[in-house]
């Protein structure tokens, strides 16, 4: 194989990489976005929706949207690694750890009093308010803003270096 084609086959692998970097994030943000900010308030005002439904359901879906997102970081953090010729730094490092740390954050301290909270609902008790909803609100929009700067930069990756300045 020529030096040419050794470039040419590292670029199409980089570009091949920053694609999916970029449309992981997309995907990412489509969901949470469609899920938390769409369908989560509206299940409450369809008719016969009780409380209790609504809060089976939405511990239901936000379940499975949590493992789906799971499944998503990870494939991400491989490709932000993996192959090492396109292994991220810099700003883009920074952004992948806040991506991690707020998803890993919303999993192990904001999900257990949420499905605790949950659980005396379904038992018929009233908890009263909580700031955890408000809590899981956030971490999800600085999800969004995370996953806009990690597109971004992926899609600024996959510019030709003059159209990059």
């Amino acid at each position: 194989m020529s030096a040419d084609a050794g470039t040419e086959a590292a670029e199409r692998r980089r570009i091949s990489t920053e694609l999916w970097r970029l449309v992981l994030p997309v995907l990412w943000f489509g969901m949470v976005a469609a899920i938390s900010f769409i369908e989560a308030p509206l299940k409450f005002q369809a008719p016969g929706i009780t409380i209790p439904l609504g809060l089976g359901i939405g511990r239901l879906v936000f379940a499975v949207l949590n493992l789906v997102e799971a499944a998503i970081l990870l494939v991400y953090t491989l490709l932000c690694f993996w192959p090492a010729a396109t292994r991220i730094a810099g700003a883009r490092l920074w952004s992948w750890m806040a991506l991690l740390l707020v998803f890993v954050f919303k999993l192990t301290v904001v999900r257990p009093p949420l499905n605790a909270r949950t659980d005396l609902v379904l038992q018929g008790a009233d908890p009263g308010q909580s700031p955890w909803h408000y809590v899981y609100i956030v971490c999800d929009l600085a999800t969004l803003v995370l996953l806009v700067v990690v597109a971004v930069s992926a899609a600024r990756a996959v510019l030709p270096a003059k159209s990059r300045r």
